[in-house]
């Protein structure tokens, strides 16, 4: 692992997708620029996990699908969030967000 980027931790993959759909419908590639320059180059998504995340989450209904074209005007999939989907993103992030904090008391400590 380099220190420019960092591998993504278990479980850390459907919670990026949902927040970057938060904003709105956006198609996969969005998806992935989106969270590469949120986080400034430290966390890039591979195709393959995020492509896998999507179908994921659509099964599990937190995102819902359509085609549509892109800015490029080429034929792309979008993916929006769903009501059920804004639910898990909370309950996501207040868990992580106790995760972290735990993992601060320990580091800090040290």
């Amino acid at each position: 692992m380099s220190h420019a980027e960092l591998s993504l931790l278990q479980g850390t993959v459907d919670l990026l997708v949902l927040r970057a759909l938060r904003a709105g419908p956006s198609h996969g590639y969005a998806v992935s620029r989106w969270i590469r320059e949120r986080t400034e180059g430290v966390i890039a998504m591979e195709d393959a996990a995020l492509y896998q995340a999507l179908h994921r989450l659509e099964g599990k209904s937190w995102v819902e699908a359509e085609w549509g074209v892109s800015e490029n005007n080429r034929r792309a999939r979008y993916y929006t969030l769903t009501a059920a989907g804004r639910r898990q993103l909370r309950s996501e992030v207040s868990s992580w967000r106790r995760y972290a904090e735990a993992m601060f008391r320990v580091i800090e400590t040290a």
